[in-house]
Parts: structure tokens; C-alpha cells; sequence
């Protein structure tokens, strides 16, 4: 499994560093915004000027380095000594150290170095969440070398983008357009701009390698991939295409690896980098499902043609999904018009559409394909919740050791029913274990049936035999899912 790590670059500053020496670097990363495709700013436009196509790396090199800053932050850093607490304080615990010994020592600042790019010209740059999050102090460095103070206008952690606002006084800045991402094709040329381990101004050409790559950083994975030299300090900083244009924000490398880079596409930046500039935060689109990927062995269970799509595994109770008719185990198949084949795509669709949106899905239900219209929600604050029982088991015959599910469980586990059986064992090599039937899960269903009580669960499993196929819906903490597995000698 390859390993990912962010292209910032984050150097502690020693208390003995010679007075005048200014670490300065622009880090390619991932940004949080990029300006709309049409902008009409009320100072007056410094534009970079964007031939049709220069043709040659140079031109374009001159083009978009004017727009290209250095972003040197200061957060709080460590104690003395670069570690982040003294031995002592390891040793006997903060609270014995302060009783003691009074406040802790005065923590010496820290520098990060990062990228970013100027996208409007009264002074909006986009660079990454994680170049600025911490910062106290933000100082960017444009071309000529004019040094100006920024302040963070938003950022969104999921994307890893972040808005930047450069006080200037004057509001003039030269800046770079957004191009349209959708239209790079793999085999394009591009260039990438930064300071990697702080030398301002670095140009680097590749290719488009690949699209749509999910890296595993979050729900919202579309990268750009190229190859394209990204290095520590790049972090933020642009990843243009041969007419100058902005088509993506570097954000991450991998890890002891060469010529593979990533950058957020243009066309998802300009959504973050608007919502913020016009409400403030990003607002995302939620339907109200719990999903999981549809295996062979579901796919089967409910009669599925093959297994592209997702399993829709629970229904939010009055959200978007449940107003529109949607039922746990669905099978949502298309989305607005797009193909759904992982549950990958359906959160990053949805979760990129407005909200108040009207869309259209093609579901699988009873072994036929329905279209179902839905008016698209405002996702809410998501919380994770996952407790486990304890107490005594009672045998069952699938390698699974179940008792009922008390009130006073159901209100450890933050459930609103006490319907199902929990799992208070599973047999190591069962087939249900296999499947990844879990101690904690909640078993609600088997083979669509519900199971409400230790005696519906009896009932159900008592005349199971070796080669017997079941499909059972779990309850997981706040989550539902199913599992579907064939009966073996061993369960």
C-alpha cells in the first residue's frame, strides 16, 4: 500500500538564526478555492495576459509565475529543545510540571513554507487547508518580492482548500485564471509552479498521467495525476495547462516515490473557493443513506444484474431519501445522469451539488430499474457513535453468539429501538465472520426479514443449513449495512 504525504514543507526555526535570513516557499498542495469563471472585481484588473497557446513552457512559465506566491506561516511551535514536551513533563505529567514549575516554558514559533496562487486581482489566493490552519501569522511573497500580510478568509478541511485574503492597501494584484479541469485529457502537457523546500519560483513541466484518481485522503478524492516534479513546498501552489490557465491545485506526493503527484481539479476548486467568498463556509449536498459496496455475493442476494452501483443499506427517517421513496436495499445505479459504481461516487456527486437541487436516480428494485426524483438536502454536522456490549451470549447456529438487545443497551449504543439482537461473538473462520459480521452489530434483518426479538432471530436461523445463502442487514454504531454470505460447515 503506497504511502501519501503532503507536499508542504514545515521547517522549525532554531532561536540562533541569523538575523535578516527570510525562509520563503511556496508549497504545492491542495486549495481550498479558485475563482469563479467570471469576475468582475471592482478595482481595477491586473490580469496575467493568457495567449490562445504559447506552445512552449517558457511562455507559459511567464505567464502564470506573476500570479504565483510564497506563503511563509507562523504557528505556535514547540518547547526548547524541538520536542513538543520536556522529559520531565512526559514523565510526571503536565499538571505535576505547572505545580511545580509554573506555566509551561514559552514555546518557540514555528515556520511553514507553502504555495499558493492569486486568483482575483483585489488580492484572493487559494493554497491549502493544511498550509494555513494553524497559522498565527501569514506573510506571502509575490514575484518582485513584495512581502504583504494575509489573513485565512475560509477553509474546508474535507478538500483540504483554503481562501486567502493579501492586504495590500491597493488591491491590485496580477492573477491567474481557472481553466476547465473536465477538459484536460490524459497525455496533456502542464506545468507546475512553487517553491519546493523553499526555492520560490520553481517551474516543473510533465503530464497529465491519469483522472478521477482516489488516493484514499477523503470522501471527495477526484485528483489530477501527474508527473510533474511536486516536492516539499509545493504544497497550494497552481498546475497549469498550456494556455496558462489554473486546471488544478498540487496537494500531495507519494511517499519515497518519483514523477507521482496530485492536484484537486480547477472545476472543485472554484466551487469551495465561491461558496466561501459568498456564504462564508461550504454547504454540501446529503440525501439521507447509508451505503456500501455491492459485492458479488449481495449483488446476487437482490438480483442484481452485475455489481456496478451501490447498496443503499438505511434511510435517514424524513430526509431527502426518505421523502423521495428510497428503501434499504435499493441499489442506486445513476445519479443525475452519472453513472454510479462506488459508493466513492455517489458522495462525491452529492456531496458537490447544491442543495435545493432537483436531480433524477435509476435505481434497482425488484429486479427492474425505477427512476426516482429527488430534491437534494444540506448536509449536517456528521457524528460518529460506536459503543460495545458486554454481557452474556446466547448461542446461535451461524458462528455467531447473539442476546437481545435490552433497553439499557439500546441506550448505550444510542439506538431509538431495541428491535434485533446484538452480536456478543463471532467465531473465528465462520462464514458470517468472514463476511465482516462484527461483536457490537445490531442484526435487524435476515434474508428481508426483520428480526425485532432473540425469538424472530431463532426463528429464522433454526433450519439453516450448509449452503444456504443469507443476506443480513446490520446496525453498526449509527450505521446500517449488509452482509451476505453462504452457510458453511463451520457456522
Amino acid at each position: 500500500m503506497m504511502q501519501l504525504k503532503r507536499s508542504s514543507f514545515v521547517a522549525a526555526l532554531a532561536v540562533m538564526l541569523v538575523a535578516g535570513v527570510t525562509l520563503g516557499a511556496v508549497a504545492g498542495g491542495r486549495t481550498d478555492r479558485v475563482a469563479p469563471p467570471v469576475m468582475t472585481p471592482t478595482a481595477p484588473v491586473l490580469p496575467v495576459q493568457m495567449p490562445l497557446n504559447t506552445g512552449s513552457f517558457a511562455g507559459v512559465a511567464e505567464i502564470i509565475k506573476p500570479a504565483v506566491i510564497n506563503i511563509n506561516t507562523v504557528s505556535k511551535g514547540g518547547l526548547p529543545g524541538g520536542g513538543g514536551r520536556t522529559p520531565f513533563e512526559e514523565f510526571f505529567g503536565e499538571d505535576f510540571f505547572r505545580r511545580f514549575f509554573g506555566d509551561t516554558p514559552e514555546r518557540i514559533p514555528q515556520r511553514s513554507l507553502g504555495s499558493g496562487v492569486i486568483v482575483d486581482a483585489t488580492g484572493i489566493a487559494l493554497t491549502n487547508a493544511h498550509v494555513v490552519e494553524k497559522a498565527t501569522e501569514i506573510e506571502v511573497i509575490t514575484l518582485d518580492g513584495g512581502k504583504h500580510k494575509a489573513k485565512v478568509v475560509g477553509l474546508d478541511k474535507k478538500t483540504d482548500l483554503a481562501v486567502l485574503k493579501l492586504d495590500d492597501g491597493k488591491g491590485q494584484f496580477k492573477f491567474a485564471r481557472l481553466g476547465d479541469s473536465d477538459r484536460m485529457q490524459v497525455g496533456d502537457w502542464v506545468i507546475a509552479v512553487g517553491s519546493p523546500f523553499g526555492l520560490q519560483a520553481t517551474v516543473t513541466a510533465g503530464i497529465v498521467s491519469a483522472k478521477a484518481r482516489n488516493i484514499g485522503q477523503g470522501p471527495f478524492d477526484d485528483f489530477i495525476q501527474t508527473d510533474a516534479a511536486i516536492n516539499p513546498g509545493n504544497s497550494g501552489g497552481p498546475l497549469v495547462n498550456m494556455q496558462g490557465e489554473v486546471i488544478g491545485i498540487n496537494t500531495a506526493i507519494v511517499a519515497g516515490g518519483s514523477g507521482i503527484g496530485f492536484a484537486i481539479p480547477s472545476n472543485m476548486a472554484r466551487k469551495i473557493y465561491t461558496e466561501i467568498n459568498s456564504k462564508g463556509r461550504v454547504t454540501r449536498g446529503w440525501l439521507g443513506v447509508s451505503i456500501q459496496p455491492l459485492t458479488q455475493e449481495l449483488a446476487r442476494s437482490f438480483n442484481a444484474k452485475d455489481t456496478k452501483g451501490v447498496l443503499i443499506s438505511d434511510v435517514v427517517p424524513d430526509s431527502p431519501a426518505a421523502k423521495a421513496g428510497l428503501k434499504a436495499g435499493d441499489i442506486l445505479i445513476e445519479f443525475d445522469g452519472k453513472k454510479v459504481e462506488a459508493p466513492a461516487d455517489l458522495q462525491r456527486t452529492v456531496g458537490l451539488a447544491q442543495p435545493g437541487h432537483d436531480a433524477k436516480m435509476k435505481v434497482w428494485r425488484d429486479q427492474g430499474e425505477k427512476t426516482v426524483d429527488i430534491k437534494i438536502g444540506e448536509a449536517p454536522d456528521e457524528k460518529e457513535v460506536r459503543q460495545q456490549p458486554s454481557g452474556r451470549a446466547t448461542p446461535s447456529t451461524l458462528g455467531l453468539d447473539v442476546r437481545p438487545l435490552t433497553p439499557e443497551i439500546a441506550r448505550q449504543l444510542s439506538l431509538k429501538s431495541t428491535d434485533g439482537v446484538i452480536v456478543a461473538r463471532v467465531d473465528e473462520g465462520s462464514a458470517a465472520g468472514e463476511a465482516g459480521v462484527q461483536r457490537g452489530d445490531v442484526i435487524r434483518e435476515i434474508n428481508r426479514q426483520k428480526v425485532r426479538s432473540l425469538a424472530d432471530y431463532e426463528r429464522l436461523t433454526k433450519d439453516v443449513k450448509e449452503g444456504d445463502r443469507l443476506t443480513v442487514l446490520l446496525q453498526r454504531g449509527q450505521m446500517s449495512l449488509y452482509v451476505a454470505f453462504t452457510a458453511s460447515a463451520r457456522g
